[in-house]
């Protein structure tokens, strides 16, 4: 059962995606809210599958798939590559939509991607103006040990 303690703050969560929808010119739906509520639970950058799964099976695969691309062509998630031809989508860092570039760690023996602090990497010099996307590959937390 969930306390009134954590309320405020879903239905706080869950009315900002509204606003968002609504600013984006986009229906309400129960299924958009859902794809946006369980990738704000998300540490990481999320792939369909991975998705498709937590959200099973109160959505269906395609209902998943098309609200991801949606909410992406809208501008409400964004989507990236790790090299390794999956599309991840997560949410962007602050209600603008847009998203404050930051590195990914992907781990070499488990494959999950984390998302690290904008300023666990410096870029100087022309390359700064010029690198869209910084990600590096070493062990998690899980697989160092």
């Amino acid at each position: 059962m969930m306390s009134s303690m954590t309320r405020p703050t879903a239905a706080k969560r869950d009315e900002r995606f509204r606003a968002l929808l609504v600013s984006k010119q986009l229906r309400i739906t129960e299924q958009r809210i859902a794809v946006l509520r369980a990738l704000s639970w998300s540490r990481a950058p999320v792939s369909f599958p991975e998705l498709a799964e937590r959200l099973a099976p109160k959505l269906d695969r395609a209902t998943v798939y098309r609200n991801l691309v949606g909410l992406s062509e809208a501008g409400l998630l964004v989507r990236g590559q790790l090299g390794d031809g999956v599309w991840r989508y997560e949410l962007p860092e602050n209600d603008t939509g847009s998203h404050l570039r930051h590195p990914h760690l992907v781990c070499v023996d488990c494959g999950d991607v984390s998302c690290l602090p904008s300023s666990a990497v410096s870029l100087r010099g022309a390359a700064a103006s010029r690198v869209t996307e910084v990600q590096l590959r070493g062990h998690c937390a899980s697989c160092s040990h």
